[in-house]
């Protein structure tokens, strides 16, 4: 913890301080007595597993939801938060994974939305863009106030959305996975404004899966598990290794339990795949038992290559092959034939229909297979469902819940475990983990090894380079649409070198 942060958290009254919060769902305790003290200056991380009961806390907050029981303090003052009007008129601002902005609008409209500037019934324009202008300058960081969001990066809307928080002047922030679609360097920056807030004595409450961000900038770590708060400590007198530990409540041998590979024969191989200036010439090989990483920065083109190898978009030239035999791969439909799988990287928008239940996701590309006769066999459905849930643990209480209603880390394995039903030779992932937590990560860690035992071929697209690093038999690197370098002595390889391949 930093000097400013340890000696508030000593001497002066919390910011905000929540006592025994609790909530309840129906059939759900989501909190109970739950405590929490955040103090003017400081980071506090607030960690946990999916269903732990972070964004429960996080809304009460922010005035999304009431506490069933519990009081909370804002300066020392005792309070009531009726809504998310409360909580801003309070000084909180909440800023969600979906961010809270009208795309049709600019920085300025969006910045001032409900708050407009008028004299006489007159907007007044150039005082709200000269109100933009300084806001950005108190984060140190230059976005146009007159540009639309809808042409922003996900790094500049984010941006927007802190100062929106400092436009009505908040003195607390909570940003819920701020780092989720950002690419290292836009985390840096981010970073760099985190500080900045700091600086100016805003308490920043910090929900991420990251541990690596943690141990870079938070102050202290807050660990909730079941609905129950663990414990709360200094960042400084905790390891990876202990945080990991809070969270899941046991000890996990490694953070990534990567098995030996026999690796065997070359089963994929893309020869010269183009399209346009996103895909232009790449050309690999994945091989039988293989956990081959392809990682970059966000925009390198990694997505649009495996969208190309499982034919959800067209190559303007190149050909895939399997086992030797090239394939005439035109739609997804092709590839799924030819037992090559993609589990997409926005899982709930591609992977997953969220409206319908768990087994109607898993029946949907096994269609064939349950109904042969063009009648669905639901008993044959549900054993194989059933099986799958027992063998990848999903966390269900009915093969009949919406699927929208599942942990992150549950859908990705109703995903997988829909393409494990069709015995896919070739298992595309495209970020895996990202957005769920440390238990379902370590879980998946686990299904990759064992699909890789079974002698699948598995592409693991991802950012996260610990994860690269720690899960890859071999990892390639890709920039600006073509592979930049091969990393095959992965135990010797570090992040630099990565880094090194990924901006060259």
């Amino acid at each position: 913890m930093n000097k400013s942060a340890a000696d508030a958290a000593v001497t002066d009254i919390p910011l905000v301080q929540m006592r025994g919060i609790t909530k309840s769902f129906p059939g759900v305790c989501a909190l109970a007595n739950v405590d929490l003290d955040l103090y003017a200056g400081e980071v506090l991380a607030l960690l946990g597993e999916n269903g732990a009961g972070k964004s429960t806390l996080i809304k009460i907050l922010g005035g999304a939801h009431a506490p069933d029981d519990g009081a909370l303090k804002i300066h020392g003052e005792p309070t009531l938060i009726a809504g998310p009007v409360d909580a801003r008129r309070l000084g909180i601002s909440v800023i969600y994974q979906e961010f809270n902005l009208v795309s049709a609008l600019s920085v300025r409209d969006n910045l001032f939305l409900g708050r407009e500037n008028t004299h006489f019934g007159f907007l007044r324009k150039q005082h709200e863009r000269t109100r933009a202008v300084d806001l950005f300058k108190r984060i140190g960081v230059a976005v146009a106030p007159e540009v639309l969001c809808r042409s922003l990066t996900v790094a500049q809307q984010q941006v927007v959305e802190i100062a929106k928080a400092l436009a009505v002047e908040s003195r607390v922030i909570v940003m819920d996975e701020p780092s989720a679609a950002l690419s290292p360097r836009e985390v840096d920056r981010l970073f760099t404004v985190i500080r900045e807030l700091k600086a100016q004595g805003i308490a920043i409450l910090y929900v991420t899966h990251r541990l690596g961000e943690v141990m870079e900038i938070a102050d202290r770590a807050m660990v909730l598990r079941d609905g129950e708060h663990v414990d709360t400590r200094p960042v400084s007198d905790l390891t990876r290794e202990a945080i990991i530990e809070m969270m899941v409540g046991r000890r996990l041998s490694e953070e990534f339990p990567k098995k030996p590979a026999a690796i065997g024969r070359p089963r994929l191989t893309a020869r010269h795949l183009r399209r346009g200036t996103a895909v232009r010439d790449v050309s690999l090989e994945l091989f039988r038992g293989e956990i081959l990483a392809l990682t970059g920065l966000v925009g390198a083109g990694r997505t649009e290559m495996a969208r190309l190898i499982f034919g959800a978009d067209r190559m303007d030239s190149g050909c895939v092959e399997l086992d030797g035999q090239t394939l005439a791969i035109r739609t997804p439909r092709d590839a799924i034939g030819s037992g090559i799988c993609l589990l997409t990287e926005d899982r709930k928008q591609q992977g997953l229909v969220l409206g319908m239940s768990v087994i109607e996701n898993f029946g949907l590309p096994n269609m064939s297979r349950f109904a042969p006769w063009g009648w669905i066999s639901r008993t044959r459905e549900r054993q194989a469902m059933d099986l799958h849930v027992d063998r990848l643990q999903i966390k269900i209480s009915s093969v009949r819940q919406p699927t929208r209603t599942l942990s992150g880390g549950n859908q990705q394995k109703v995903v997988l475990a829909k393409w494990l039903e069709r015995n896919a030779e070739v298992v595309i992932f495209d970020e895996p983990t990202r957005g769920i937590d440390v238990g379902a990560k370590y879980e998946i860690y686990h299904l990759l090894n064992h699909l890789a035992d079974r002698g699948k071929a598995i592409l693991m697209i991802t950012s996260e380079l610990p994860e690269a690093l720690g899960m890859a038999d071999r990892i390639l690197v890709m920039h600006e649409g073509r592979i930049s370098g091969e990393i095959r002595d992965v135990a010797s390889a570090t992040p630099e070198q990565i880094m090194a391949l990924a901006v060259k």
